[in-house]
């Protein structure tokens, strides 16, 4: 029989969708803040000359530079207020993280729940604000370096031009975090994967037009173009399918008698996803291998090191040995957050202690080691998973001029945010459905009340 929730969603249609007043000012409110973010891409930072920076970007389009590009939109591309996008915030809730889990003191923190995660969200924020003063200085340092054929990319270099630029970057970036926080609180979905999904899906379209050009002017023959998207579309469905897969681990809770009264009894599931780390892993690696790319590409090479130029031409996009290290980069990765974000001893602490087993299995030390079996296993399968997505799209891009946005990474975390944001919108119309049968209810008993008397 059909649980009420599944009931409920089979029920969904236009009209149910029409009538959810606060989920319609919720989609209206994180529509206008995503177009907040698109306008703000395009407002230049103050004393940059654009032609000569798209230039450069274009000679270091296989470097980092190119990678962050695609997650900011365009916006570091063209340098605008909005260069650094949210990455700053990104890495400051990983180090956040992984210190949670490192540091005692913190580690309560995280266990005195509202509280402690407020302190925690203050902590993010401040070392924020660090990190993009870091990143925002070294672009401004970076960028007076810069030059090309056309000439420099900074009209008037100096210390005003240092401030100008560092605060102008620092500030577009807690503006984007402040606006993820107010699209979580006040929109649908998670706000900061909304950006970084609004930054790469602008730029598709202009992928999309590049790819049938390479298809019309000959440079790609029409049949693999269409084998391409072809391809592209069994990629997604794969995609959907591994990041919904899970393991559920059956809990069986004892009955307890109060009084008269019988309690507990039930059985319920633990669910654990197979690609426990998200994307995370991809990005790590692809950040890490492309540094050595980037330091050639801007190092002039007549006193750039012999072993230096080696190293940035054998981790080149495309190269056997940068495909060897991105592999074994993400399967790194992928062990070392799953380690991080679940903790097998600590759940079966709090199982035991909430009087849960596992059929067939001792609570303690025995259930900590079945979830570890276990999510060694899903850790192993969403790897390889994550390997194989990631290396395909790089297999083409290197073999024939692929556009760059179709990466694994970029379609990794399209295909994730969209479900996270979808689930969401299903879970506010079903609470919708609920009160409205709630509302229902109380009217049909209230009627009930007044024709007994």
């Amino acid at each position: 029989m059909a649980s009420a929730a599944e009931q409920l969603a089979a029920n969904f249609n236009l009209g149910s969708f029409a009538k959810a007043t606060e989920l319609k000012k919720r989609i209206w409110f994180t529509l206008g803040a995503l177009i907040v973010y698109r306008l703000g891409t395009y407002i230049p930072v103050p004393g940059i000359d654009a032609k000569v920076m798209g230039q450069l970007l274009a000679q270091h389009q296989g470097g980092i530079l190119g990678m962050f590009d695609m997650f900011t939109g365009g916006a570091l591309g063209r340098m605008t207020v909005f260069a650094l996008n949210i990455m700053p915030y990104i890495s400051a809730s990983i180090i956040i993280q992984l210190m949670s889990t490192a540091i005692p003191s913190m580690e309560a923190l995280k266990k005195e729940g509202e509280h402690g995660r407020k302190k925690l969200n203050q902590y993010t924020r401040y070392l924020t604000v660090a990190i993009a003063f870091f990143q925002a200085y070294g672009i401004a340092v970076g960028l007076e370096r810069m030059s090309s054929a056309a000439g420099s990319a900074v009209v008037s270099p100096g210390l005003f031009f240092l401030v100008s630029c560092v605060f102008t970057l620092v500030g577009g970036t807690m503006f984007l975090m402040w606006l993820g926080e107010q699209i979580t609180s006040r929109g649908v979905g998670n706000g900061i994967s909304l950006i970084i999904f609004a930054g790469i899906v602008a730029n598709l379209p202009h992928a999309l037009a590049t790819l049938f050009q390479l298809g019309y002017t000959g440079a790609l023959s029409p049949f693999f173009v269409l084998i391409f998207l072809v391809l592209a579309a069994l990629t997604i469905v794969f995609i959907v399918f591994m990041e919904q897969a899970q393991r559920r681990v059956v809990i069986q809770y004892p009955k307890r008698q109060m009084g008269n009264r019988v309690f507990g009894g039930e059985s319920t599931h633990m669910p654990l996803k197979v690609n426990t780390a998200g994307v995370i892993p991809p990005i790590f690696a692809s950040s890490v291998l492309l540094i050595p790319v980037t330091i050639a590409g801007f190092m002039n090479a007549k006193g750039m090191p012999g072993w230096l130029s080696f190293l940035g031409q054998s981790l080149g996009q495309g190269q056997p040995l940068y495909m060897l290290f991105y592999a074994l980069m993400i399967v790194f990765f992928s062990y070392f957050y799953a380690a991080v974000t679940f903790n097998p001893e600590e759940t079966a602490d709090n199982l035991r202690k909430q009087s849960g087993f596992i059929p067939g299995i001792r609570p303690g030390a025995s259930t900590a080691a079945y979830f570890d079996g276990i999510l060694t296993r899903l850790t192993t399968i969403g790897a390889l998973y994550l390997v194989a997505v990631c290396l395909l799209p790089q297999i083409l891009i290197s073999r024939y001029n692929v556009p760059f946005y179709f990466g694994g990474t970029s379609l990794i975390i399209i295909v994730s945010v969209t479900i996270d944001t979808v689930t969401q919108i299903q879970s506010h119309l079903v609470a919708h459905q609920y009160q409205g049968l709630i509302q229902r209810n109380r009217k049909s008993g209230s009627n009930r009340r007044i024709v007994r008397k």
